[in-house]
Formats: structure tokens, C-alpha cells, sequence
């Protein structure tokens, strides 16, 4: 490391935990709904449930890196953002990569929430597919089916974006294993009031706090959705 550089932590554990999790759970819906493995789909799926839940409350609650507030800017500093060059520095997300979140974060929940309407017809059907008529289950499973394009589509382009910002020399997925970026003094004290709030080190949220929620969102995410599909297995 650079005599001039410092090290600061930025992302604490659950939100890294959370963001590598994401991704294994992903993978494994995709394998599990293309071998027919569905009562592991929905196991999956209810997983990744857990975490998008917990993601949300962390996001209101959580370490301030991972607050919605933090990175979710007007669509006039994102363009401001997008325009600069250089492009400023920021701790946690840059403006792009905040919209970013809060649209992977909308399309996995839509993902989960058609789910429990969709139905093969056949041997597996959602939970709550008996609230809605027929048509209204057909027309979800077809939202579910094709959602998870976009959803794909969009992992494609956050992965590009991390590419670029190698190439120009920032470590994004050092970041997110570690939890460190290393930044110099100049960049650690950007203050460009127009794109990003100045932000000293971030404040991080106990990790007992993090598990505590996740551990309340999951007992219930057990008794009503996992519980009954293990049961089965």
C-alpha cells in the first residue's frame, strides 16, 4: 500500500455476506428451475427471500454505506455525476451504482413475489396461488419466467461496470470480499456538494444488530414459506 493511501473499512459483513449470498442463491435458482428441482427452487428462493428482507430493513437501520439514503440521489445528480470527468470518488456507492442497487433489489423482489402466484400446472405451484383465478396465476408465472431475463440482463451490466472501474484502477470486488477500499488523502476528502455528500469513514452498525434482524425475518420466513417445502424433501 501507498505510504500516501489509507485503507478504511467501508462495507461491514452482513452487507458483503449478503451481496455473496445474493449471488450463490441466484446461480442456484437458475440451476434448480432448469433441472426441475423445484422444491430446492423454492428453498432457494426463500433464502433469498431472508435477504432481500433484511436488505431492506439494513437499508433504513444499517451501517451508513449501506443506507438508502446514502446512495439513492436525484436523477439531476446522476446525470451531473455521470457527466464529470473524473469522475468523483465515494466511499460506498457512486450514483449509478446506487440506482443500480435499488433496481436489481426491485426486480429480485418481483422475482420473489410472482413466485409465490406461479404455478407449473403440473407438480408445483406457489403458496399463495390459490388467492388469485387462473388467468391471474398465468399471467404471474409469465412475469416470473421472463423477469428473471432482465434480472440477468442486469447482472451482466453491473458486472461490466465492474470491469471498467478495474481497468481505471479501483478494486470493487477486493472491496466487497474485505470490506476495505484504499483510498488517497485527496479522494478520501472529495467534497463535490453537486454529486456525492462529502463522507468521512462510515459509521458501521453492529454486526449482533444485523444478525438479530435476520434472524427474526427468517423464523418467520421458516414457519410460513420454508418449513412446510422442507417437510417434503
Amino acid at each position: 500500500m501507498n505510504l500516501n493511501n489509507k485503507k478504511i473499512k467501508v462495507w461491514d459483513f452482513s452487507t458483503r455476506f449478503f451481496h455473496w449470498a445474493m449471488v450463490l442463491l441466484l446461480v442456484g435458482l437458475w440451476w434448480t428451475a432448469e433441472n426441475g428441482e423445484m422444491q430446492w427452487h423454492q428453498i432457494c428462493a426463500y433464502l433469498l427471500m431472508t435477504l432481500i428482507l433484511f436488505r431492506l430493513v439494513w437499508g433504513f437501520w444499517g451501517s451508513e454505506t449501506a443506507l438508502f439514503k446514502q446512495f439513492i440521489v436525484s436523477p439531476k445528480q446522476v446525470i451531473s455525476y455521470t457527466l464529470k470527468e473524473p469522475k468523483p470518488k465515494t466511499l460506498g456507492h457512486n450514483p449509478l451504482g446506487g440506482y443500480m442497487v435499488v433496481v436489481l433489489i426491485g426486480l429480485i423482489a418481483m422475482q420473489l413475489g410472482t413466485g409465490l402466484f406461479a404455478t407449473d400446472e403440473i407438480f408445483t405451484e406457489g403458496p399463495l396461488v390459490s388467492l388469485v383465478s387462473s388467468e391471474t396465476a398465468s399471467w404471474l408465472t409469465w412475469v416470473h419466467k421472463n423477469n428473471f431475463n432482465l434480472i440477468v440482463t442486469m447482472a451482466a451490466v453491473h458486472i461490466l461496470a465492474v470491469v471498467v472501474h478495474l481497468l481505471k484502477g479501483e478494486n470493487l470486488i477486493n472491496a466487497m470480499f474485505t470490506g476495505y477500499k484504499e483510498l488517497s488523502e485527496d479522494q478520501k476528502n472529495t467534497n463535490d456538494k453537486d454529486v456525492v455528500k462529502d463522507m468521512p469513514t462510515p459509521k458501521l452498525r453492529s454486526q449482533l444488530l444485523a444478525l438479530a434482524i435476520i434472524v427474526i425475518i427468517f423464523a418467520f420466513v421458516w414457519f410460513y414459506l420454508l418449513a412446510p417445502v422442507v417437510s417434503f424433501l
